[in-house]
This record gives C-alpha cells, sequence and structure tokens, in this order.
C-alpha cells in the first residue's frame, strides 16, 4: 500500500504564475457553442442594463416625483418598474440557463476528451503515475471547471459589466465623486492581486491533497480482500484519516485566505463609499448637486462596490479553476509514448501469424537501470507452438508485453508477419493478437459483453460457440439470468476458473492469428483443465501460439521450448533435448515432477 503518494513526475502541474491563462485552454471546448455563448450575452447586457437603468429613474423619481409633489410620476415610475423588473427577470432566467448549459455542455466534453485520451496512453504512464490521481483529475477538476463555466464566468462578467457601467453613470452623475470613487480602487485592487496569489497557491494545494485521497482509496478499495485477509482495515482507516486530515488543513487554510481576502475588499470598498456619501452630503446642502444626483451617485456607487465585491469573491473560483484547468490540460498534452507514427506501414492483408524478436533489450520505465529483455532474439513460424519457461522474473511476460507494442524495447526489432511492429499502427498490431492472461480481467457486465469484448460485432450465436469451446457454457447456463447475469465487480461472482474460462472464451472469439496464453489454464482444476486444454490444442493448430508456463506438463507437447534466463534466451528445443542439454531446464522439469508426484 502507498504510504507517502506524490504527485507523478509525468504528471507535474506548469509553472502556476501563468494566473488564469491556463482558462484560456477552455476556449477550443466552448467554441463550437458559439450560439449559446452570444445568447447568454445579449441576456447579460440586458440584465445588467436594466439595473443601470434603474439608477436614472431613481434620479427622476426624488428630483421630480417627491421634490416637486408629482404624484402620477410616482403612479408611472410604478408600472415602469414592473415592466424593468420583468425584463430583468426574464434576461436572467435566459442567462442563467444558456451559460448552465454551456458550463454542463462544455465539461462533458471535456471529460470525455480527458478519458479518451488518458484510455490511449502507453501502460509505462501508469507504472509512475497512480489511477487515482488520474481518476481525481477526470472527476473533482471537471467538476470545478463546471462550477466556473457554468456560474463563476457569468457572475465575473454580469459585475465586470456592472462595474463598468456603474463607473460610467456616477462620472455622468458627478465627476467630483467618481474621481474620489476612482482614487479608491488601486487601494481594492492590489490587494486582490497581491493576496490572490496565496489564494492561488492554496487552491492547487487543496486539489493534490484531494488527489492524494482519490488514490489511496482507490488502491485499498481494489484490493479490500487482501486488506481483510490481513487484518488491516483498522491500519487503512487510519492512513486515510491522515490523507483526508492533510485535505482539510489545505482546503481551510485556503478557506481562510480567501475570506481574509473578502474581508478586507468590503473593508475598504464600503469604508470608501461611506466617506463619498459624506462628501456628496455636503455637496447636496451646498447646492452643488441635487438630491436625486446624489441618490443616483449612491444607487451607482453601491452597485459598483456590490461589483468588486462579487469579483473578489469569483477571482476564488477562478483560481481554483485555474488550477484544475492545468492539471486537466497537462494530462490531455501528455503524449503517449506509443503512437502510430505519421505514415504507418500496412500490416499484410493475410494474416500469417510470423512473429520474430531481434536482438531485443528493455527496460521497464519505473526501473530503467535494470534490463528486463537483453539481446533476446526468438523466431516463431506461422502455426507454430512455442512455450516460454524460465524463472519468475526471467522476462517471459516482458516478451507478451512487447509484442502487444505497450512498450517499445531500446533496441532490436520487433516483427508481426514481417513488418517493424514500430512502424505500423498499433491498433492493427493487436487486431492480430488474442491474450489470455493469468490474472483474467473480467468486466462489471453480463457474459455476453464479456466475451463479446473479444469482437464487440460477433452475433449471439458466436458467442456462445466460443463459450462453448472454452468449456464456459455449463456453468453460466447455470446462472440465474445465464449468459445475462451480472458478473460482479472484476468478475467477482466468479471463481477463478471461471474467470479464466470466460477469458479463454473472449480470446477464441477474437481469432487471432496470433494466441498468447499466460497460464491460461493456472486457476482451472484437473478436469476443467483437461476439458480447456483441448479447446485450446484445437484452436492452436491453425494458429500461431505463444505460451508462458510455470507448470511443464501443461507444455510438453510445444513445438519448441525457450528457456528465459534473466532477461536472456538460453536455450531453445523439444522437452526431452532440453532435459539432455540444459541444466536449468533440467533442475525446473525435476522440480516440478517431483511436486507433481508428491
Amino acid at each position: 500500500m502507498a504510504l507517502n503518494p506524490r504527485t507523478s513526475p509525468r504528471l507535474a502541474d506548469r509553472d502556476s504564475s501563468r494566473n488564469f491563462s491556463a482558462l484560456r485552454a477552455i476556449i477550443p471546448f466552448v467554441r463550437p457553442y458559439r450560439l449559446q455563448v452570444a445568447g447568454a450575452m445579449v441576456a447579460l447586457v440586458v440584465a445588467s442594463g436594466t439595473v443601470l437603468a434603474l439608477g436614472s429613474g431613481l434620479r427622476m423619481l426624488v428630483d421630480q416625483g417627491f421634490a416637486d409633489g408629482n404624484a402620477s410620476l410616482l403612479d408611472q415610475a410604478l408600472f415602469v418598474l414592473f415592466a424593468v423588473t420583468l425584463l430583468m427577470a426574464g434576461a436572467s432566467y435566459a442567462r442563467f440557463f444558456l451559460v448552465s448549459w454551456i458550463g454542463e455542455r462544455v465539461v462533458a466534453d471535456i471529460r470525455s476528451a480527458v478519458y479518451a485520451h488518458i484510455i490511449r496512453l502507453d501502460p509505462g504512464f501508469f507504472e509512475v503515475t497512480r489511477t487515482g490521481e488520474v481518476l481525481s483529475r477526470l472527476t473533482t477538476d471537471t467538476t470545478l471547471l463546471q462550477v466556473v463555466i457554468g456560474s463563476s464566468v457569468s457572475i465575473a462578467l454580469r459585475n465586470i459589466l456592472m462595474f463598468v457601467g456603474g463607473l460610467t453613470m456616477l462620472a455622468i452623475t458627478s465627476p467630483k465623486l467618481t474621481a474620489l470613487v476612482l482614487l479608491v480602487v488601486p487601494l481594492v485592487v492590489v490587494p486582490i492581486i497581491g493576496y490572490g496569489r496565496r489564494v492561488r497557491r492554496l487552491s492547487r494545494e487543496a486539489q493534490d491533497r484531494i488527489a492524494d485521497v482519490s488514490a489511496f482509496s482507490e488502491e485499498s478499495l481494489n484490493a479490500l480482500r487482501t486488506v481483510q485477509a490481513y487484518t488491516h482495515e483498522k491500519i487503512e482507516s487510519e492512513k486515510f484519516d491522515g490523507f483526508v486530515e492533510g485535505a482539510f488543513r489545505t482546503s481551510i487554510s485556503r478557506i481562510s485566505a480567501r475570506a481574509l481576502l473578502t474581508a478586507i475588499v468590503i473593508v475598504m470598498v464600503f469604508g470608501a463609499v461611506g466617506t463619498i456619501l459624506w462628501i456628496g452630503g455636503h455637496d447636496v446642502l451646498d447646492g452643488t448637486i441635487s438630491a436625486g444626483d446624489l441618490s443616483a451617485f449612491v444607487f451607482y456607487a453601491i452597485v459598483v462596490a456590490g461589483s468588486v465585491g462579487a469579483i473578489s469573491e469569483v477571482i476564488g473560483d477562478l483560481q481554483r479553476a485555474a488550477g484544475a484547468a492545468e492539471r486537466l490540460m497537462g494530462l490531455l498534452e501528455t503524449e503517449p509514448a506509443i503512437a502510430a507514427p505519421a505514415n504507418p506501414v500496412q500490416m499484410p492483408q493475410k494474416h500469417l501469424g510470423h512473429v520474430s524478436f531481434e536482438n531485443v533489450t528493455f527496460h521497464y520505465p519505473a526501473r530503467p537501470d535494470r534490463s528486463a529483455l537483453t539481446g533476446f532474439s526468438l523466431q516463431v513460424k506461422p502455426g507454430e507452438t512455442v512455450a516460454l519457461v524460465g524463472p519468475s522474473g526471467a522476462g517471459k511476460t516482458t516478451v507478451f508485453q512487447l509484442l502487444l507494442r505497450f512498450y517499445d524495447p531500446a533496441s532490436g526489432v520487433i516483427k508481426v508477419d514481417d513488418v517493424d511492429i514500430r512502424t505500423a499502427d498499433p491498433i492493427a498490431v493487436r487486431e492480430r493478437i488474442g491474450l489470455v492472461a493469468q490474472d483474467p480481467v473480467i468486466f462489471a457486465a453480463n457474459a455476453w459483453e464479456n466475451i463479446r469484448y473479444g469482437r464487440p460485432d460477433a452475433s449471439d450465436e458466436d458467442v456462445r460457440a466460443a463459450a462453448d469451446a472454452a468449456h464456459a457454457t455449463e456453468f453460466l447456463d447455470r446462472l440465474p439470468d445465464g449468459f445475462d447475469s451480472f458478473l460482479g465487480e472484476r468478475g467477482v461472482r466468479l471463481s477463478g476458473g471461471q474467470r479464466q474460462r470466460i477469458a479463454i472464451a473472449r480470446a477464441i472469439l477474437r481469432n487471432p492469428s496470433v494466441l498468447l496464453l499466460d497460464e491460461a489454464t493456472s486457476a482451472l482444476d484437473a478436469e476443467s483443465e483437461q476439458v480447456v486444454q483441448k479447446a485450446l490444442e484445437t484452436i492452436m493448430k491453425t494458429r500461431t501460439t505463444l505460451v508462458i508456463a510455470h507448470r511443464l506438463a501443461t507444455v510438453l507437447h510445444a513445438d519448441r521450448i525457450a528457456v528465459i534466463d534473466d532477461g536472456k534466451l538460453i536455450a531453445i528445443g523439444t522437452h526431452q533435448e532440453l532435459m539432455e542439454s540444459n541444466p536449468l531446464y533440467g533442475r525446473l522439469a525435476r522440480l516440478q515432477f517431483e511436486q507433481d508426484a508428491a
């Protein structure tokens, strides 16, 4: 279990000094919805304009209604107020709906784009990156963006319009008092910019701590049975509490900083408004301005002050969103190490199944100082069955990983049907290969979907035929809903042998020219192993097969057996030849057969 998860070096955040520039990366996702954006902007302008128009109405009401005792003007003002209110309500509805729609739509597009990119990243990426951290970016960070795009940006734009419009009306109403207001603006802006940097830094730290919580919980829940088997529930809970408390403390620091920033802005803004009102009151008494002008000025001053306060609030959300955007875009900008070249070589139409390794050397990204394969060369003819044997860690599984092009070798060439797989599209290469892993993956779906994973366009008849060949129909038909039965997350409702047979059926349905069997019968009981082994032997006759086996009894009839040790091919031949010529194989065989005899 990870005791101290850290941000992956491949997902390191970019320079935080870029402030809100990271939000520009969202623009391409917004661009397809220009019409909705334009509608929201129109509604925004109308709603802001109606608020500003109330100030002029207030001036007229005070100067001409109250001062002149004009009762009819008061009646007209009431009807105008209702009309303006209805217009404001309609514009606000349109703005809220359109902006919220844009937020939901854009975030859905971003989630889809991020997932589509993640699913194409090479396995080497996940050797140095925690899956929980990636999931946190896909969920938590996109939720932050949804709040900003669907709400905060709209609030910011509305208040910017109100600020500019209110400031303009202030200047028209009283240039002298407006000049005093402008003197106050720097006093408000400077703390927003200065202290805002601390808020932004703490926002990014809070998001990182949440990612730690997600990563740890994902890892421990995936290992739930191991946790409970070793009675580590309390220990894991205490570790989780530590990560949660870390996230809580960082979030409280962010909240405290943001609250202090808001308080500073409020004190400065409304303190300045009070001072200006005091000055304006003396101007009314001196006859410099009318009571209506002062009333309108107070209204616009409150609008401007409220706008500045709202903008200071929104800046915190924008800073959090900027951090989220940086993290998401950093993920989107991560280039997969395995990708199709610009002009991939076309694989031959005829699937022969010829496989060759030519002097291949390879290091795993997580272990760059240790060679997993060194000068490895192996030729497998079409239709041939070659078994790979050797001690644990010798490099047998690495051969499969490289053939599937999950990684590229440091040197040497791997060919399928005489095409260097680095020059071909990885998808075209993998379409020729079927894999049955030692620990088969069963998806949280029914048997139809799990087996059909091998060939999505397969008919129900084809799926059943593959299940028959894998000796899986007998237990699938006994399930409560037969093939329609939900198999549980990671196939938890099946036994190990049943999961293995589902995986074998999936590979049979794929009908590949190259079949990779990684201890394909290791989880089966003796009776099932016999039946499945016969099914495998049937499909192995017509295709190239590479078999990894620790139980040597399962590969005695392979055309050839390749002995691998410490990443090197040290011998190849039939069982009898190797028993006579290779000490390592002889020792492994004697140990195996002695155990079987016992």
